[in-house]
């Protein structure tokens, strides 16, 4: 199983949150956006509150829980907006 680096963007309060606008996160086997997710909230323990309800983004468009990434997509994260 060969893990993989993903370079994620964050933006709002997950920014906030992580202190960073840019986290690497380390991912090994088939890397899809749910095992993103998790790893997400696994190595960056400050966004576990949010870590079920981000979007994931991957080269400008929303990503599927079962799409597959690799190390040269543009992935972006972030909370879900609300407005009124």
């Amino acid at each position: 199983m060969t893990a993989q680096q993903i370079q994620v963007r964050l933006f709002a309060r997950a920014r906030e949150l992580a202190n960073s606008d840019l986290i690497s996160v380390q991912v090994g086997g088939e890397t899809t956006v749910a095992r993103l997710r998790q790893a997400i909230a696994e190595q960056v323990p400050q966004l576990q509150p949010l870590s079920g309800r981000l979007l994931i983004a991957v080269d400008n468009a929303y990503a599927g829980e079962d799409q597959l990434l690799t190390e040269t997509q543009e992935v972006a994260c972030f909370p879900p907006v609300s407005g009124g």
